[in-house]
This record gives C-alpha cells, structure tokens and sequence, in this order.
C-alpha cells in the first residue's frame, strides 16, 4: 500500500504523465538521493530508484519534457544508465560507496526510452551527426553578414532542425558535450528563427556562438575554425563568432563594418 501511495503521489505531481522503467546503475542510500534529485524537475519529472533493483521509475511530463532528457540529467549527475553513459569526472566525482561496477559504456543497451542502434565505431562517423549542425550555424552567419533577417532566420530554422535530429547514440566520446550544449543551442536557434528582426537575431547569436565555440573546441568540425571577435558591438562590449575563413566577415554589423574584427582562435580539426 505504501509503494503504490508513493507511486500515485509522484504521478500525481506531473502533469500529462507517462512512467517508464529504466535501469540506472548505483548501490546505496545515497545514490538513491542523488539520482532521485537529479531527474525530478517540480511539475515535469519525478524518479523513484530502487537499489536493488537498479531500476528507476520515471514519470515525466510528455508534453514538456522526454525520458531522454531525464536521462541525460542522472548521467550528468555520475549515474550510468540505459541510454547514456555518465562523464568519468562526475563518476570520479562521486562518493567511494556510490561508485558502482561500471556496464560496458561504449554499448549501452537500448530501452524504450529510444529505438537506438549500436554506435558506429569510427570518429568520421561519430563526427557526421553534428557536422550538419555546424553547417547551418555557419549558413546562419552568412545571412546575418548579409544583414538578411529573413533568410537568417530562414537559416536558423534548419540550424533547430538539424538540432533536433541529432541522435545521441552516434556520437560517441562527444555525447556529454553535446548533452551540455543542445539546451542553449535550441533556445537561441529558435528565438533567430522565430524573429525577422536583424538586430534581436544578432543579440542571440552572440549566445548562441559562445556555447557553439565551447561545443566545437571539444567536438571539432571536420576542417579549420575560426573564432573571431568584433570589439565594438554591444557598445563595446564586443561579442564573437565562429567562421571557416579567416578574413573578417562580421555578422554583426555586416557592410556598415563588415571587415571590423579580428582573428582570436584558430581551431584545427
């Protein structure tokens, strides 16, 4: 009775529910907590995990949120699971008695959180996935270099699609950077996209480019990157970007000072 009363109670707290099972690695009390305050979100997601078991259930808001998502955050928190495989340094970082028996990370099994496949094994594979990714964030700063609102935004519309099809399984090592950026990277491209004013969409894409700079240097594009800034925009506070030619096309301010700038880092592959 008390299970099935806690069960309804979590439930009952997210609104447009669904509960799934999923296996999460851990062995104590302690994971128990860590795990559990990871995944809850008030309103959105609520786990309950059982250490003998090692299973999770989760419940989570359909409209709002994934099991994907609730995932990623246990693993980020150090908590191999399913889907994802937790970063070394938040397993190293948990406490002697948490750090459980790994699985094998490099074939996590699939669950019903997604109709994954196995991960292709080599890095021009793993790479493809997020090339496409860069490619539209490359095409978006050629529209705003243009000044072009409409097709910058037209651009970053497919920026947020490219986004949205990245599948996490073939990644590979850059999984967990990804996990980090994909939420600022979404909510940038979608304000760019969502916009036809040029000088809203260029207050996004300083925010986008700075998450995308943090991506690249970890994931790397497949040729040479630059990483320029402007010194003048934002009142001087200057912003950056991200180019793949080393002549200063700047996207911020486009012909009024398109060669204002300069080269701050080149990223090889």
């Amino acid at each position: 009775m008390a299970v099935s009363f806690v069960a309804i109670s979590c439930t009952a707290q997210v609104k447009n529910p669904k509960t799934e099972t999923v296996q999460v690695w851990g062995n104590c009390d302690m994971c128990k907590a860590t795990i559990e305050k990871a995944a809850n979100k008030k309103g959105i997601a609520k786990a309950v995990w059982n250490a003998d078991t090692k299973q999770a259930a989760i419940t989570y808001n359909t409209k709002t949120t994934s099991l994907n998502e609730v995932l990623k955050r246990i693993a980020l928190a150090g908590y191999d699971n399913a889907v994802f495989a937790a970063p070394d340094a938040a397993y190293n970082n948990l406490a002697g008695c948490c750090q459980y028996d790994r699985p094998d990370k490099k074939a996590p099994t699939a669950t019903a959180a997604a109709n994954t496949t196995t991960a292709p094994k080599t890095d021009s594979v793993k790479a493809q996935g997020l090339q496409t990714v860069y490619d539209a964030y490359f095409d978006l700063k050629d529209a705003l270099v243009k000044s072009d609102a409409n097709i910058a935004a037209a651009k970053a519309a497919t920026l947020l699609k490219a986004i949205n099809a990245i599948k996490m399984e073939t990644l590979g090592d850059n999984h967990m950077a990804y996990m980090k950026a994909e939420a600022d990277l979404k909510l940038h491209s979608q304000h760019i996209s969502e916009s036809k004013d040029i000088d809203h969409q260029r207050q996004h894409f300083t925010s986008l480019s700075a998450t995308m700079y943090e991506l690249i240097k970890v994931a790397k594009n497949n040729t040479t990157v630059y990483y320029e800034h402007c010194p003048m925009y934002n009142d001087g506070k200057g912003a950056n970007w991200l180019s793949k030619e080393s002549a200063i096309k700047n996207p911020y301010y486009g012909s009024m000072m398109l060669s204002c700038g300069k080269v701050q880092e080149t990223i090889k592959q």
